[in-house]
């Protein structure tokens, strides 16, 4: 039985589980991402709005999935409700471990906007006190309970869109038209500029499923969760496209297409000077510290969901405060060995390679929730499918998985490799964690049974033994 977390005990309110979704969307990379896109010229803008679009409509299958079992889990949930158990666990372990090994991503990412702030000089063995104080102090918010995990994520948010929603909106007043550069660059045809950057756009908007994952936390999650990832998909989408038209246009494409931190330029466009690095560093900063405490809640939340199923360890199904607690160590220990890795083995490109695994496995969950959808929809399972929305909830829900099949083809050739071995690894330990499922129901049912006494004689027996005649 899953988890329903009674009404009482719910702490996410609309506001706060908008903030999460908001805030797990965007974390770090949205401060690169216009340069990242620049090369391809203004179809990158283009590309971005069709993105938007099957973002929205996946926010939208995950709303009509959490009014049909609003219970922590997101995902996991559906896989299982659909497809039985093996689905429903693999769509666990890829996002568990897509969490905690990009949370070591982000705080090593954060680690260079940390130097930008401060002026402070690289070196290892501030890096790693650094990156380790951002993957730490997340965690302690979330072993503090849902209510600090909820007070983080509004001020963060808050925080971060401030100085984004600054340049977005001031930068009307300084656009200039000529800096757009063509809407195609490169020799791309608008197509192949399309595909292209829409390839390097498509993760922007990981984490549309925070409010279905948490929707165990949410209040009135029938109503909120759909409100709350359309609503924070939406709102992410504005600061990407407002942000990214601002710096185009106050920024020269010669100048963009170099650049290393395009908000921080466009700044120092604007009002002359450096302090812009500065404002945008303290942005970068606090949104991925943001992304960190959203993304460690999610880590604890699929295999919570799992473990209460026995299709993770027991121990991951134990909660303090709210908050699967074990989930919350066992992130954040994991992010740590990877963070470790990183600056002290110098083994190269293991870290590099465990970055792809996230790219791939991100997607897993998100095609077999909108697959499940088109199940539930065809099948009319659980009487949730309403007649007049069957039309309308399954264009949604092929859109749904077209854009998460999209994902897939976009993340490359490596990264689904690499991707598709770990997460055959985690067979493994489906198969044990079965195992032991079977043999403990072995052992109730054996328990269960009477057993027959010394002098007790089968029926059968009886019967047979009344009707042969009487020898002499």
């Amino acid at each position: 039985m899953h988890d329903t977390d009674g009404r009482s005990g719910r702490r996410f309110g609309l506001p706060t589980a908008t903030a999460l979704v908001m805030g797990n969307i965007i974390g770090g990379g949205i401060f690169l991402l216009p340069a990242s896109v620049a090369p391809f010229g203004t179809v990158s803008l283009l590309a971005f709005g069709v993105l938007t679009i099957g973002a929205i409509a996946l926010a939208l299958v995950f709303g009509r999935l959490a009014e049909r079992h609003p219970h922590t889990g997101g995902p996991y949930v559906y896989a299982r409700e659909a497809f039985g158990d093996f689905a429903g666990f693999l769509s666990a372990w890829s996002y568990w471990t897509m969490t905690w090994v990009s949370n070591a991503a982000l705080a090593v990412a954060g680690v260079g906007y940390f130097h930008v702030l401060t002026g402070s000089n690289p070196s290892k063995g501030t890096d790693l006190v650094v990156a380790l104080l951002m993957l730490w102090l997340p965690a302690l918010a979330n072993l503090a309970g849902t209510r600090w995990v909820g007070a983080v994520q509004m001020i963060s948010t808050v925080l971060k869109f401030v100085p984004l929603l600054f340049v977005a909106v001031i930068g009307i007043f300084f656009f200039d038209p000529s800096n757009l550069g063509s809407f195609t660059e490169g020799g791309h045809s608008w197509t192949g500029g399309l595909s292209a950057s829409a390839a390097i756009l498509l993760y922007s908007y990981v984490g549309v499923e925070s409010a279905a994952m948490s929707a165990g936390e949410v209040r009135d999650p029938e109503r909120n969760v759909g409100r709350a990832s359309v609503l924070g998909t939406i709102g992410a989408a504005l600061v990407y496209l407002l942000g990214t038209l601002a710096v185009f246009g106050t920024v020269a494409h010669d100048k963009l297409v170099k650049s290393t931190a395009p908000f921080s330029d466009a700044v120092d466009a604007m009002f002359g000077g450096h302090w812009g690095g500065t404002l945008i560093a303290f942005a970068a900063v606090i949104s991925i510290v943001g992304a960190l405490n959203g993304w460690t809640l999610m880590s604890a939340q699929s295999p919570y969901a799992a473990a209460k199923d026995g299709l993770f360890p027991a121990s991951f199904a134990k909660k303090k405060r709210g908050v699967p607690t074990v989930g919350v160590l066992a992130a954040a220990v994991l992010a740590t060995l990877l963070t470790l890795i990183n600056y002290t083995t110098g083994v190269g490109g293991v870290f590099e390679i465990l970055v792809l695994v996230t790219t791939f496995s991100a997607t897993v969950p998100y095609l077999l929730s909108t697959a499940a959808q088109v199940y539930f929809l065809l099948t009319g399972a659980r009487d949730k499918v309403q007649a007049g929305r069957m039309a309308r909830d399954m264009v949604l829900a092929l859109g749904g998985f077209g854009f998460s099949f999209w994902l897939v083809a976009g993340a490359g050739y490596a990264a689904v490799y690499q991707g598709t071995l770990f997460l055959f690894a985690g067979i493994l330990v489906y198969v044990w964690l079965a195992a032991r499922r079977k043999a403990a129901t072995a052992g109730e049912q054996a328990a269960a049974q009477p057993a027959a006494g010394p002098a007790e004689v089968p029926a059968a027996e009886r019967m047979a033994a009344a009707a042969e005649p009487v020898r002499p």
